[in-house]
């Protein structure tokens, strides 16, 4: 499965964006799909993931209450909303998917940057 994520840009702090990572090759509603996230000099780092069925979400500390993650009725999409965010949110987003809920993410997307300014 090939991703294409999109959506990132420059916000002002308490602002919004949505990231879209869109699925071509198979169909997404196979794959677990997660987001993550790597700020300047840092490692990356989880964000949130759903499951096939999209009915079980998990999200970091640090996003939980602000960030959602959801599945297009079309099944091709996964978004990411992103509320109340934070200078500290600032990273390159990635997206991935794997067919498994335990087990490593093989497939990435290319990212998509994510600016906040304060």
């Amino acid at each position: 499965v090939q991703l294409q994520a999109s959506g990132g840009g420059l916000v002002q702090a308490g602002g919004s964006l949505r990231l879209s990572c869109v699925a071509s090759g198979r169909t997404f509603s196979r794959y677990v799909v997660g987001w993550f996230r790597q700020a300047p000099g840092k490692e990356r780092e989880f964000v949130t993931s759903i499951t096939r069925s999209g009915d079980s979400t998990y999200y970091a500390g640090s996003v939980k209450g602000r960030f959602t993650i959801s599945r297009s009725s079309d099944k091709n999409t996964v978004h990411l909303q992103m509320n109340s965010l934070k200078p500290g949110d600032t990273a390159v987003y990635y997206c991935a998917a794997k067919t498994q809920l335990a087990g490593e993410y093989n497939y990435w997307g290319q990212g998509t940057l994510v600016t906040v300014s304060s």
